[in-house]
Parts: C-alpha cells; structure tokens; sequence
C-alpha cells in the first residue's frame, strides 16, 4: 500500500468523526437527534416551531400571548409572529386562522389548543415558564436547520469536491511544474521530464529538464460566514441563509478548512473565530434573531480580529439585504474597512439577497475592493448552493 492510499484512509476516518461524532457528544443531544433522524412528527413539529420563533426574532412568546394578539388584530399578529409559527402554533393554515378567528367556538377551541401544545414545549424544557427559549430548545432548532438543509442539497448532489492548487504534501497528482530545490524526488513527472528532454536535444536526463507533479490539497483556508441580522432579513431570508451557513460549515470542515462566524445588525450579535467545532457553528446559528438596523464597517473591523495573523487563505463571505444605515457616511466607512481587510490578506465576496439598485452598487464595491465575488440573489431557495459555490472558488 503506498504513502497516499494509507493519507486517503485516514484522512476519510477523520471526516467522519469530526462531523458526527461531536453531533452525539452530548447525551441530550444524541436523544434529539435520534428522534429527529427517525422524523418523530411531535419533536419534529416543536422544533420548526422553535425555529420559526427565533427566524421571526422572538427571545420569548406564549400560547396567551398570540392568541390575544391574532384575535385583536391579526394582520399585525401575522406581521409579528410570521404565516410558519402561526401554522406551527395553531395547527390551522394562516388563512383558514384569519377567517375564522372572530368565531367564539373557533376562538375557545384555538385557545385551548395552544394552550395544550404550549404546555407540551414546557414540559419538554424546550422554553421556561416565561416563555423564553431555553439552551435545549436552540439545540433542537439547530437539528432542525441541519436535518432540512441535508435533505435540501444531498439528493441535488451540491455538496460537490472543493479542490485548489495549493501545493500539498500529501495531495493528489495533477498538473506539472518546473523541479525546484526541496521538492520530493518521488514527485518528479518521469514522463514530462523526459519529453522535455528529447524536445531540448539532451541525450541524458539533466536537472534542468525535471518536472513535478503539483498537489491538489484540500484544506488550509480559514472561512467567515458573516450574516446580517437586521430587522429586514426576518422570517424565510434569515431562515435560508441560517441554512446556507450550515451547509457552508458542513462542507467546508468536511475538506479540513475552518468556519467562523459574525451576526450582525447595529452592533456585532455573535461572533465566532474561524473553527472545526462543528457543534458549535450549528448551535449558534440557530440562535440568530433579526433586529434594528445594519453597521456593515463594525462587521468587518470585527473579521480582520478574528482572522489569524498568519499567511493562509482568508476569506470573508458577506451576505446582506441593504445597504450599511449606521455611522455619518456608512458607505464611505464601509468601504475604507474593505481596503483595510484587503490590506490583512482577507478576501470579500458578497451575496446580495434581493438587494435594489443602490445596495448592488455598493455591493459591486466592495466585492471588486475585496478581490472577491458578487452574486445578486432573486430566490431565496438558491441561496445555500451560491454559498458554496463561492467556497468551492476559494483557493
């Protein structure tokens, strides 16, 4: 068996662990997970219940609560709470709530229904008596992004192979190149080098005429997903691009490349140094919540801090909705922080989510100041595979 068949072996062991093995290291998790894996429909339903919460940016709700606000005024209960939680909540389609919900027999069965399946994500510890989210809810929120973002891209084949030609000891053979001082002997392309020879007129093998095989490597790129949390990325854009930052860590610490995180919005929310702690990208992305307004310059000054000072590849995938709304010139400040991250060695790409004509125009800025890439996103449901096209580019 030769050096590369015994680093394929275990480089593929190591995979497997990593992800799945710190999935199950934590009792209560394995049994979560479990019972999502064998899709039992009540865990399966509290949990995008509590999904929906924390996509509409709730720290904390009750049964009481909505039902007052949807009997009350529904248009601005469906505003607050979003179509999904109320689906989730009631059991009813949204539409079929509004009809009816000023129906007295309607109202008392609606109630007591709430207030039933309320009780049961209590008694499950999923929120607290106040209603608040608890630890253990986040967790199953979490197994419920990954669950639905696995059975999204799997069976669509997106999670293809990331390769770059950055040369690596224990790489595949790919291209040739020029023999250098400190390349292995066992590297040298025989062939080429003896084309190269013939072609030269040489009647012996000569240094000058050696080449060798360069490496594809998979690995060694530092990665941080940056996502904006403002108020207007509530409800179904928060909850896609929470997927695509999950397929983006799954894939990418897959090929032994570190995920980090920023949550943004007025000020930094949550932030994450560039890891392999699969557990904990998920978790905490799960726990994001949209709010207030967008300060994309405090973003990328945090980035440059989180990034090591090392010579590796750095790069920063920035997705938004809107334009920077915090400072005295936010665009002029925005794009002074670009120039300065650039200067760190980190590039930029942006992943605009239905953005207008003025935010692509910034967008365009910062990704050609950051030497990386834009993509103006129009479905929702493309987001995930447009994430990771712009890793697998990376290199």
């Amino acid at each position: 068996m030769s050096l590369f068949d015994v680093e394929a072996k275990v480089e593929e062991a190591s995979e497997i662990e990593q992800l799945t093995g710190k999935l199950a290291s934590q009792t209560e998790e394995q049994k979560l997970m479990h019972l999502v894996m064998d899709n039992d429909k009540e865990i399966v339903q509290e949990g995008r219940l509590l999904k929906e919460a924390l996509n509409q940016g709730l720290s904390s709700f009750t049964a009481e609560l909505m039902f007052e606000q949807l009997v009350k005024n529904y248009s601005l209960a469906k505003q607050l709470f979003g179509e999904s939680l109320i689906r989730e909540l009631t059991g009813y389609e949204p539409a079929y709530v509004k009809k009816n919900i000023h129906i007295p027999e309607f109202q008392k069965e609606l109630r007591t229904s709430m207030a039933a399946h309320f009780q049961k994500l209590k008694d499950a510890h999923f929120v607290d008596n106040e209603g608040s989210i608890t630890d253990k809810g986040v967790q199953l929120a979490s197994l419920i992004l990954y669950t639905e973002e696995l059975d999204h891209l799997l069976p669509k084949g997106a999670f293809g192979e990331k390769a770059t030609k950055r040369q690596f000891l224990y790489g595949d053979k790919n291209d040739v190149k020029e023999y250098r001082k400190g390349d292995r002997y066992r590297d040298i392309a025989l062939r080429s080098s003896l084309k190269t020879a013939v072609r030269r007129g040489h009647e012996e093998l000569r240094k000058t005429d050696l080449k060798t095989f360069e490496k594809e490597s998979k690995g060694n790129v530092n990665l941080i997903y940056a996502l904006d949390a403002s108020g207007s990325m509530r409800g179904r854009k928060i909850d896609v691009c929470k997927k695509a930052g999950i397929a983006l860590a799954y894939k990418a610490l897959q090929e032994k490349d570190k995920v980090g995180l920023i949550v943004f919005g007025s000020d930094i929310k949550e932030e994450i140094a560039p890891t392999h702690d699969f557990s904990l990208l998920l978790n905490e992305i799960a726990r994001i919540r949209a709010s207030r307004e967008t300060n994309l310059a405090a973003m990328l000054k945090k980035a440059i801090e989180l990034f090591p000072e090392t010579h590796i590849t750095k790069h920063l995938i920035l997705l938004s909705d809107a334009l920077p709304t915090i400072g005295e010139d936010p665009e002029k400040e925005t794009l002074e922080m670009v120039s300065l991250a650039r200067s760190h060695g980190i590039t930029i790409s942006v992943i605009g989510i239905q953005l207008d004509e003025k935010g692509r125009k910034l967008a365009e800025k910062i990704a050609q100041l950051g030497e990386g890439r834009l993509f103006i996103v129009r479905k929702l449901e493309e987001v995930d595979k447009v994430v990771l096209e712009d890793y697998y580019s990376v290199g």
